[in-house]
């Protein structure tokens, strides 16, 4: 079992930073792939950015690249997604996901564990 447990969302300001955060505990962390998505209201939820399970693969949806980046560190345990430049239309939740070692192309019903979520709100 791996539990998933977001956090850094928030309020902040069009042209503002969030770093969001997705804390693992549970065996073979070290195994998963992690995919982080967000959820408009009454929408499906979209993938937006992804890491290999050891860290040399990254993807990105076309609508973050340049201003979310992502990163892990598997001796915390912790996959960061850093975003900046935060536009109104970033306002979702946000969720982070794992998948076995490799997040490109894989669909969301192939995802072992979820997070809770956590709100990230832009706006003036």
């Amino acid at each position: 079992q791996l539990q998933l447990v977001e956090s850094g969302g928030g309020l902040v300001q069009p042209g503002g930073s969030l770093r969001l955060s997705c804390a693992a505990s549970g065996a073979r962390w070290e195994y998963y792939a992690i995919t982080w998505f967000r959820q408009y209201p009454g929408k499906e939820r979209e993938a937006v950015s992804c890491i290999s399970s050891n860290g040399r693969d990254t993807d990105y949806a076309d609508s973050v690249k340049g201003r979310f980046a992502i990163s892990r560190d598997n001796a915390k345990n912790t996959v960061y997604l850093q975003i900046d430049s935060l536009k109104p239309e970033d306002t979702a939740v946000y969720y982070c996901a794992a998948v076995t070692l490799i997040c490109s192309g894989r669909s969301e019903a192939e995802y072992d564990y979820w997070g809770q979520g956590t709100q990230v709100t832009v706006s003036s």
